[in-house]
């Protein structure tokens, strides 16, 4: 099959690049508008982008005047708290991703609880292990898409996760995004070493 982009529809190149680009990591996002209501729900065109500073970046599609909940109290509050998704967490979050009205507390509707972050005004997800409270760094338009720019302020992992001081993938048992409906789990990890060679003559390094 050869896809010229000139050739179709925003909707059915969406629909390759989510079927395409996998799995793709899941940003949990809590925020709360500056009148106090709080917000829950998954994206999932998230990565991160730097480490020093650190950070991560996360596309909302442009929807104008009406953005999503979350976009909006980004811009009115500049932060936002990144919560990872396990499999324990996989159906309370898909819950969260349906078109429900402004007024309504996702942490309510999924039965997830909001604790307070150390950082920022938005809550965490006290069900999930890591969290990531972020500034907002700076929102650029993109295409048909708004990408926001986070600065980690402070990360929390739980203990549980760690293995030798890093996050191990299968304790994590992080969910990852498909197209549609579908998401992967983590079943299996292997390793697969990169040469070590000298930049310089590409000889094996010592």
């Amino acid at each position: 099959m050869t896809v010229d982009p000139a050739e179709i529809s925003a909707g059915a190149m969406y629909g390759l690049l989510t079927s395409v680009v996998i799995p793709r990591p899941i940003a949990f996002i809590s925020t709360v508008s500056a009148a106090g209501r709080r917000n829950l729900a998954p994206f999932s065109y998230f990565n991160a982008i730097s480490s020093a500073p650190p950070l991560i970046g996360v596309s909302f599609s442009d929807r104008g005047d009406d953005p999503k909940d979350t976009l909006r109290n980004i811009r009115e509050t500049g932060e936002f708290v990144v919560n990872l998704v396990t499999e324990s967490l996989l159906g309370p979050m898909a819950r969260t991703a349906g078109e429900w009205p402004r007024a309504t507390d996702e942490f309510e509707i999924a039965g997830l609880s909001a604790e307070p972050a150390r950082r920022v005004r938005a809550p965490r997800v006290a069900e999930s292990p890591i969290h990531l409270e972020c500034r907002l760094h700076r929102e650029i338009p993109l295409g048909n898409a708004q990408f926001v720019v986070g600065e980690i302020l402070l990360a929390e992992i739980r203990d549980d996760t760690l293995t030798a001081g890093r996050v191990d993938p299968m304790k994590l048992q992080a969910v990852g995004r498909l197209s549609g409906e579908l998401y992967s789990l983590m079943r299996e990890v292997v390793a697969s070493p990169r040469p070590r060679v000298s930049r310089a003559t590409g000889e094996p390094a010592a």
